[in-house]
């Protein structure tokens, strides 16, 4: 029984480390991945900020958990395939600023640039954060910088 458990529990790791299949694009599964957290964000949009907020910490944590299994299980410290962290990141970005198309696009693109180019201090967390933590943490951080430039700058255009 406990063997079959744990198949259960790898595989629902998997599934969600890896967005639902997103992260086994053959193109660009980070950004396919963060295309995921769009549609994360699309039913939180509906629930009071709090919610949006327990919504995302629930899937931080459950982005830490699932990512580490599938890290260890693949031997390496952050899989390419596992893009939970970009569906997390990107949910997040685009949460913070205006329910309106051109923000979220903004935020997308915004998010998936930080994440990418990872200034500090998103590659320090990269580099010393180990584990799912570290796979999840650096994502939030290229989050925050997205939401540092563009919540500002869609404040001054709103108002």
């Amino acid at each position: 029984m406990s063997r079959l458990v744990h198949r259960v529990k790898q595989g629902l790791a998997h599934t969600l480390a890896l967005s639902f299949g997103a992260g086994l694009s053959p193109v660009w599964p980070g950004t396919v991945g963060a295309a995921v957290g769009l549609l994360c964000a699309v039913p939180l949009r509906t629930v009071p900020p709090a919610g949006q907020v327990a919504g995302l910490v629930l899937l931080l944590m459950i982005g830490i958990w699932a990512s580490a299994v599938v890290a260890r299980a693949c031997r390496e410290d952050d899989p390419q395939r596992v893009v939970i962290d970009e569906s997390f990141g990107a949910a997040a970005t685009v949460l913070a600023l205006p329910p309106e198309p051109l923000w979220w696009a903004l935020g997308f693109v915004a998010f998936r640039f930080f994440d990418i180019v990872k200034p500090f201090p998103v590659n320090w967390v990269q580099d010393h954060v180990k584990g799912g933590t570290g796979i999840m943490l650096d994502d939030a951080a290229a989050a925050l910088y997205a939401v540092a430039i563009l919540w500002p700058a869609s404040r001054l255009l709103a108002g």
